[in-house]
């Protein structure tokens, strides 16, 4: 992932257009046509070998070698078969960037794509498609596209990856007077990618809101990543086509456990802070709304309408996407007394009956968007004599400057309604043609509210830690198994692992023959169950088609001895009679767990090929068909995210509803989740496991019925937590300490650590007096993206067993890893002991591991002892007289590039 050169085709100051002529359905010919129309304020110039000396007013260059300057951008319009020998070309040249719109549809010409990738590749040149529609970026002026229409300036973005959505995109957006901040659709990525552009908006554009439509995401983690950053900052909304298994293409993309992965691309939108739209109608609905309306404070909506059929379809919808009605003030409800029946009590929605004038219309919005209890105000019209559409539109949006909350509209019908819904559109405010569409936008703003608050939401601390011997061993165990050639543990490897992370295990024989399974029998009381376990039954989510019937292989209510040891003959000789080629593992004997009070859950971790090891959870049992209740996160998970993904699920309703100590039940679940989430991370080899059930009763947890298989070692969208980035250290006065990567879990340590701390050093690593700490800070502190950004804290462990932070280290890196800048603060009773010298070398030492080129910080001119530890450590100081601070730098690794040694002249590219 690299935002390298991508200034150049969001900012040139020149262009080329390959392959340009006035032939009509000339490519090229269109680009420069909407150049020109554009008013681009640079040069234009085209590269055609034809006879041409001009092109639309643009001079016309045979070769692209003959060009008097080297362009900024060039625009590759030529036919397929000559598009990687021109891409080449354009990089020899020593042009930057080149976006090519040449589609392979007509040619099919055999590896086309690597040949274009190779050609870049060779002189490090950037290339955007191909077969993308172009780039569009109104407020400078630019249209370097095949698009029909030019589009306004706006403070949305949109990046897509099909060009005939972006046209559509277009066309319906001049219609309704919308602009866009940029609009880029990127074709087949074989360069630039998705998350690089994500980046560059994100850091370099003034877009408040990013609208993604996806079709494919080729890196998960690069993805995440750029998105998890850019939701912190903007809107992001999106659009993923593909839903179902039919529109999805490729029938090798199966996620294990799941009928339908569309569920995984939601739980993802959802942890990076993306509100996903589900068709290309609601797609306009939320630019809409993005453009025209301000954040929202919560999900209250109050409504209003003369008749209450229309209102209460919005109702419905409202309540179902999981807003709610406003409740009214006191106040408010007083003052519309006088505008209701005397025997109506309904209060929001409000009808103001068929009778009512434009002037009620306004004087109705005026009294409830004054109302505190209310985050937004929806007005729904049907046509009547005494207010027509168009006359009632007028008068709402003559006074609009008078509602104190942002206003959505939905004027019913069309012969009427229509001009009326154009003049809100000329006037700014969201209108929609049914009710429904306008609280389903309304409740996008709400959602990414939503979205935001558990992104800031800083988990408690953890309860528990797994010891790093059993890690250790789990680790062992799992290579143990891969070494002797299995793709699956035993029911008791299965076990001995999910011991090592401390879940709850049902106790559980494994006799090897019928005449241990009876004696073995003696030690559990009451009925049995007993399972034969052999390698086609180890691996995870192998359902029968018939979920009525038992698990293959298992019997249940075993009383006797005697029927224990004839169960483990049926079971083995139906094994050698349906699966001959399977190994024997053993049998599986166990008190038969049934209680009045139970329930059943289900959890595990798969794989999805995009999006790496994702953990379900939901109503588990062999009788139950699973499918209809799996909740998805994926990992890593932290109590908060747990605890979220329980409460999404109907078996975290039920205990909600049900247990009597609910809370209780949920803790100890959402430790379970996260253990089995730290299991995954730790343990990449571990493809599918599943727990089923696992019996939640008023006293335990217990797992009863496990699998596991193995994989490749997994690649996480999110990186998990870096476990092997841990040292212990003693410190210069004999105290034992270690260092550690931060995680989300230590806000509430950092906001111990930061009230120790005196002004003055807070003031030379914040440059201010920053007294307090707030949620956000503790969130953007601790919950950090360990693809690019690290943190490391020295903590120690108190006698009383608590932990606390001594000092914090941590480094910001850019998308494209050339420079990381740091920071460190000790608290100030520990000076001298070594803490920063610590610190410093452990990032030092990272940043070097992850090939960054340099270290670079700024520290105030009186801050002495930082200065005298960069001294120490190698750093060169100069004083920036611009900022009047000390620039600190140092190399850490060598370019192996020229681009690399580019950018390190040259930041800004």
């Amino acid at each position: 992932m690299s935002t390298r050169f991508l200034r150049y085709f969001f900012e040139p100051n020149s262009l080329a257009v390959i392959g340009a002529s006035e032939t009509n359905f000339s490519l090229g010919g269109q680009v420069v046509r909407n150049l020109k129309d554009a008013e681009f304020p640079g040069k234009i110039w085209v590269v055609n070998p034809k006879d041409f000396t001009q092109v639309h007013g643009c001079d016309v260059y045979d070769r692209v070698e003959e060009l008097p300057e080297i362009p900024d951008l060039a625009v590759v319009c030529t036919p397929a078969a000559a598009a990687p020998q021109v891409v080449e070309q354009l990089g020899n040249f020593g042009v930057k960037a080149a976006l090519v719109l040449t589609s392979n549809q007509g040619h099919r010409q055999t590896n086309y794509k690597q040949k274009l990738l190779e050609a870049a590749q060779a002189s490090a040149i950037r290339i955007m498609g191909p077969e993308c529609m172009g780039v569009l970026v109104p407020g400078r002026k630019l249209n370097a596209s095949y698009a029909p229409q030019n589009i306004k300036a706006g403070k949305v973005a949109y990046i897509g990856q099909s060009g005939m959505l972006g046209n559509a995109i277009i066309d319906w957006a001049n219609g309704r007077g919308i602009g866009f901040s940029h609009l880029i659709t990127l074709g087949d990525s074989v360069d630039v990618r998705l998350a690089d552009v994500i980046d560059f908006i994100n850091r370099f554009s003034s877009a408040q809101a990013i609208l993604l439509h996806l079709e494919n995401i080729p890196d998960s983690r690069h993805f995440m990543t750029a998105v998890r950053e850019a939701s912190r900052n903007k809107l992001v909304l999106a659009i993923k086509s593909g839903r179902t298994p039919e529109a999805q293409g490729d029938p090798l993309l199966l996620t294990p456990g799941l009928a339908n992965r569309d569920p995984v691309y939601n739980a993802a939108f959802s942890r990076a802070g993306m509100v996903r739209v589900d068709n290309s109608e609601e797609l306009f609905d939320a630019l809409e709304t993005l453009t025209r309306m301000r954040p929202v404070r919560g999900d209250r909506l109050a409504i209003i309408s003369n008749g209450l059929g229309p209102s209460m379809l919005a109702v419905d919808r409202l309540i179902h996407q999981g807003g709610q009605l406003a409740p009214l003030s006191e106040e408010t409800r007083e003052k519309l007394r006088d505008w209701l029946p005397s025997d109506e009590t309904r209060i929001n929605p409000l009808d103001i009956g068929g009778g009512a004038t434009p002037q009620q219309f306004v004087d109705a919005i005026q009294l409830v968007s004054a109302d505190p209890n209310v985050d937004a105000v929806l007005v729904v019209h049907a046509p009547t004599r005494l207010a027509p559409s168009e006359a009632t539109a007028m008068a709402v949006i003559a006074n609009k400057k008078t509602y104190k909350r942002n206003l959505l509209t939905s004027w019913m019908g069309l012969d009427h309604a229509f001009p009326a819904r154009h003049e809100f559109n000329l006037a700014g405010i969201p209108t929609y043609v049914s009710p429904e569409k306008a609280v389903q936008a309304f409740m996008h703003l709400v959602n990414y509210q939503r979205n935001q608050r558990l992104l800031q939401e800083t988990p408690p601390s953890l309860p528990f830690e797994t010891a790093r011997d059993a890690r250790h061993r789990a680790k062992e165990l799992v290579a143990q198994v891969a070494d002797q050639g299995r793709d699956h543990l035993t029911h008791e490897e299965t076990r001995e692992l999910l011991a090592a992370y401390g879940i709850p295990l049902a106790k559980t024989f494994y006799p090897k023959t019928p005449e241990e399974a009876k004696e073995l029998a003696r030690e559990l009381p009451g009925s049995k169950a007993l399972k034969i376990n052999h390698a086609n039954n180890s691996y995870p989510f192998m359902y029968r088609k018939h979920p009525h019937k038992l698990s293959a292989g298992l019997l249940q209510d075993l009383e006797s001895l005697d029927e224990v040891e004839e169960g483990a003959r049926r079971l083995e000789k139906k094994r050698q009679e349906k699966f001959p080629d399977s190994p024997f593992h053993s049998f599986v004997l166990q008190q038969m767990q049934r209680g009045k009070h139970s329930m059943q859950l289900n959890l595990g971790v798969t794989r999805d090929p995009v999006f790496g090891p994702v953990i379900l959870f939901g109503i588990g049992g062999y009788k139950v068909n699973i499918l209809f209740d799996r909740q998805l996160a994926l990992p890593p998970l932290n109590m908060t995210l747990a605890r979220d993904l329980i409460l999404r699920s109907h078996a975290g309703r039920l205990i909600r509803e049900h247990s009597n100590h609910a809370e209780e039940d949920l803790d100890r679940i959402g430790q379970l989740l996260v253990k089995l989430s730290q299991l995954c991370s730790d343990l990449p080899l571990i493809k599918g496991l599943e727990i089923n059930p696992l019996l939640l009763n008023r006293h335990e947890l217990l797992a009863i019925d496990v699998q596991c298989d193995l994989g490749d070692s997994a690649y996480h969208a999110i990186m998990p937590y870096p476990e092997d980035l841990r040292k212990t250290v003693t410190l210069k006065d004999g105290r034992e300490v270690e260092v550690r990567p931060i995680r989300g879990e230590d806000s509430v340590a950092l906001l111990r650590f930061h009230s120790r701390l005196s002004e003055e050093s807070i003031r030379f690593r914040y440059f201010h007096n920053k007294a307090d700490l707030t949620k956000r800070d503790l969130s953007l502190l601790t919950q950090i993206n360990y693809d690019r950004q690290m943190a490391f804290i020295v903590e120690q462990t108190l006698e009383d067993g608590s932990k606390e932070i001594l000092g914090v280290s941590r480094v910001w890196t850019d998308a494209d890893n050339i420079r990381t800048e740091f920071s460190v603060i000790i608290r100030d009773d520990l000076q001298g002991l070594g803490l920063g010298s610590l610190l410093m070398n452990k990032l030092i030492s990272y940043s070097k591991s992850v090939g960054t080129l340099e270290m670079i910080g700024k520290i105030m001119v009186e801050n002495h002892p930082m200065r005298g530890l960069m001294k120490h450590l190698g750093f060169k100081c100069t004083y920036n007289l611009e900022e009047q601070v000390i620039d600190a730098v140092l190399p850490l690794n060598e370019p192996h590039s020229d681009w690399q040694r580019h950018r390190l002249q040259n930041p800004v590219d």
